[in-house]
């Protein structure tokens, strides 16, 4: 479905665009993404709305049959990418898990705010965008993806999620949509 509305009060949360993230190959070039995903963020500063910054700096525990990216990173792996113009209002938060908010306390900090909905952009769409937006929606908030400022690395799990996935969990729309009704909604 396609994005319809957003609540007065809703938040953009843009997913591990970071620098060790941004150099791995994606199925779509991440310098759209970066750059969808700034004017999201600009959009949603300029209107006063919460934006939420996640970098990403280990993983969950556990065994795995696919090895994961080790542990420790090199230096500057988890830093935010200067493009997405940090400001001091935007919620940074750095989680170890594939969601945003499993082991954080991204759920409080937004729901003090009043957030009702999400935006959800980033990298990797079948992972941390994905799980983010989960999460979410578990967390019984309105989730609105923005199809186009997102990839993953591999094109089956960015197709999977998009079509599959996403639509059983909230609406999709392209950044220039959910830019425009928020402008509209104003």
């Amino acid at each position: 479905m396609a994005v319809t509305k957003l609540d007065a009060k809703t938040a953009l949360i843009v997913i591990d665009l970071q620098k060790g993230i941004v150099s791995l190959p994606t199925v779509h070039p991440v310098d759209r993404v970066v750059e969808r995903a700034g004017a999201l963020a600009d959009a949603f500063r300029g209107h006063g709305l919460p934006v939420v910054l996640v970098n990403v700096a280990g993983g969950a525990p556990g065994r795995t049959e696919r090895p994961r990216i080790s542990e420790p990173f090199p230096a500057g792996w988890a830093d935010l990418i200067p493009e997405l113009d940090r400001q001091p209002s935007d919620i940074v938060v750095t989680k170890r898990t594939w969601g945003a908010f499993a082991s954080t306390n991204l759920e409080d900090q937004l729901k003090a705010l009043g957030v009702t909905q999400v935006v959800v952009a980033g990298v990797a769409t079948g992972t941390g965008v994905e799980s983010t937006a989960r999460q979410a929606d578990e967390q019984g908030f309105n989730v609105t993806l923005a199809i186009d400022a997102m990839t993953d690395l591999r094109a089956e799990a960015h197709a999977y999620s998009i079509a599959q996935v996403f639509p059983r969990l909230g609406e999709t729309g392209t950044t220039r949509e959910i830019i425009d009704l928020l402008e509209r909604s104003a």
